[in-house]
């Protein structure tokens, strides 16, 4: 599969369970849950923004806990309860002015592949369903919610030969 121009990346759209976690949801007796988020994702998201790179989330489930990480992450655009992903998605780069060769999007699940079909920039975790990994133009050596988010991250950036400069910022 022939590499995306990189430098073009403008936004990164994120799925949730399988991509930000490891997929495990938790549900606890009072019908609270859990799930595992990673924190080098989250310094790379911060790190992505800071960049200039946008990060939106959109999710077919609905928790408190992302919308808490969302706004802890400050990505300001959070979609729950989405059954299709990819008019969302639309709308998101319309508003924006973002082409799809500007747009990337990080999926692991079936619900994930009309945005990953269209997106200049495809990506999935290593345990991403066999579908999705075979249309992904990055596949991240970590599995979900185990840093697979910042490998992406890092290939957006080290792809726009941009990521010296993010680790030159950290050594100041």
């Amino acid at each position: 599969m022939k590499l995306p121009d990189l430098s073009a990346i403008k936004i990164l759209g994120l799925d949730v369970d399988g991509v930000l976690t490891d997929g495990r949801i938790i549900v606890h007796n009072d019908g609270g849950e859990s799930k595992h988020f990673h924190s080098q994702d989250g310094l790379g998201l911060a790190i992505l923004k800071r960049m200039g790179i946008e990060a939106v989330i959109i999710t077919g489930r609905t928790s408190m806990i992302v919308e808490i990480r969302a706004k802890d992450l400050g990505i300001t655009e959070l979609h729950q309860k989405v059954g299709e992903k990819w008019p969302v998605f639309e709308s998101i780069l319309a508003q924006r002015g973002f082409s799809l060769q500007e747009a990337a999007f990080a999926g692991d699940d079936l619900i994930d592949l009309p945005i990953m079909s269209r997106v200049g920039l495809a990506m999935a975790p290593a345990n991403a369903r066999p579908e999705v990994l075979a249309i992904a133009h990055f596949v991240s050596q970590a599995t979900g919610g185990h840093g697979a988010v910042r490998q992406m991250v890092e290939f957006i950036l080290k792809g726009q030969g941009r990521w010296d400069e993010v680790v030159e910022s950290y050594l100041k």
